[in-house]
């Protein structure tokens, strides 16, 4: 809604015409609210959004931390080769390492939990083949207090 407040000069005299007109202004009240209502739900829904591959690797006792930028080799529960999240064929694997990272000796491999050890075994031959170092990627045991 725009309000008028009365005459904008001091003279007395009006512009075009001598009737009082309303403002053309925009009114941001109801886009604030449009905005406010979109960051509520954009707030709400962003933890539902899947960012990745789901991979639940393994958990061991003894883990070694490194900082490395190395490729990663994904191969999820059913068996699909990921490199670095991209999908990729075995048979192209080395290839696709030597190509997308110059220079790399070495590679993460991280497989999920449930996955059957034969893809994880084809992968591991592969990369040997092509003389890459094979480092696998694991996770610590949660110490829950009680031995």
């Amino acid at each position: 809604m725009a309000i008028s407040l009365g005459q904008s000069g001091g003279n007395g005299r009006r512009r075009y015409g001598g009737s009082v007109g309303t403002l053309s202004e925009i009114n941001i009240i109801p886009l604030v609210d449009v905005v406010l209502v979109l960051l509520i739900i954009f707030m709400l829904t962003a933890h539902v959004m899947e960012f990745g591959l789901e991979i639940n690797v393994p958990e061991v006792k003894q883990v070694k931390d490194t900082a490395e930028e190395l490729p990663v080799v994904s191969v999820t529960r059913s068996g699909k080769i990921f490199l670095n999240e991209s999908a990729v064929n075995i048979n192209q694997i080395s290839s696709e390492v030597q190509k997308r990272f110059k220079g790399a000796k070495s590679v993460y491999v991280r497989a999920d939990k449930a996955t059957v050890y034969d893809p994880i075994a084809q992968v591991i031959s592969r990369l040997a083949e092509a003389h890459l170092d094979v480092k696998m990627v694991t996770k610590p045991i949660e110490s829950s207090g009680s031995k």
